[in-house]
């Protein structure tokens, strides 16, 4: 049995808008009287549009997205207000323009020191969801995008050992990519989830998509798909 269900989308538009819509369905289900609910975001090319479907369904359909506790997938090592910063990218598309409170994004500030923001975002994470010592945080969506390579957060094809063993939430790691210094969620904890989404966006993909896909994949996304029971995976990608 596939771990994975695919919906495929013709366009970025009609892909972010579906993701959005599906992403409020689930915060109306879960209800603002609930336990928060922790959701882990990511950047990326489809980001923005994302950002901007769950602001204008969130408007259009009056469901609020006040009860979330928003962390991140990963995090480059540069100040908040970096252009290449995620968290500055999730503040001007979406945090700034539903007025979320800040006391409910735990933005991971890695520009001085990279192990020492993870330890700080890892502490966040456990004291959100009442992690019990020793056990695994469990979010209850991750949001992910996927590069070229397959790499999803900054996990990277061929990330040392530690970074796919590890029992860390959040880990410090150096990537390919600028900047190459970066704090990033755990295989671990993307595992733990109770929830995976990816967002895979643009033509030049597809070959890595369909690589991820097949059994036994050892691509970052391939990893993550087989360490779980089902993941949902949105693509415009054409991988037929």
């Amino acid at each position: 049995m596939p771990s994975y269900a695919l919906q495929s989308y013709p366009d970025v538009p009609s892909l972010a808008l579906a993701a959005g819509s599906q992403l409020l369905d689930v915060l109306e289900k879960h209800g603002a009287a609930g336990p928060a609910f922790a959701l882990a975001l990511s950047g990326g090319r489809i980001a923005r549009p994302f950002y901007e479907a769950i602001v204008s369904g969130s408007r259009a359909r009056k469901v609020s997205p006040h009860q979330v506790e928003f962390f991140f997938a990963d995090e480059r090592a540069v100040p908040l207000n970096d252009p290449e910063s995620n968290y500055r990218l999730a503040h001007e598309s979406l945090f700034e323009p539903l007025a979320i409170q800040q006391t409910t994004v735990h933005a991971i500030d890695a520009s001085k020191d990279a192990a020492a923001a993870a330890e700080r975002a890892e502490g966040e994470l456990r004291r959100v969801t009442a992690a019990k010592p020793g056990a695994m945080p469990v979010l209850d969506l991750v949001i992910l995008g996927m590069g070229e390579d397959g790499h999803v957060a900054s996990l990277f094809p061929g990330a040392p050992a530690a970074a796919v063993t590890t029992r860390a939430a959040y880990v410090a790691v150096r990537g390919p990519k600028p900047p190459p210094q970066r704090v990033t969620l755990t295989y671990g904890c993307l595992a733990a989830a109770r929830q995976v989404w990816v967002l895979v966006s643009g033509p030049s993909k597809a070959g890595a998509l369909r690589v991820s896909l097949a059994p036994a994949s050892i691509t970052p996304l391939g990893r993550v798909l087989q360490a779980r029971k089902s993941s949902l995976i949105f693509s415009d990608c054409p991988i037929a």
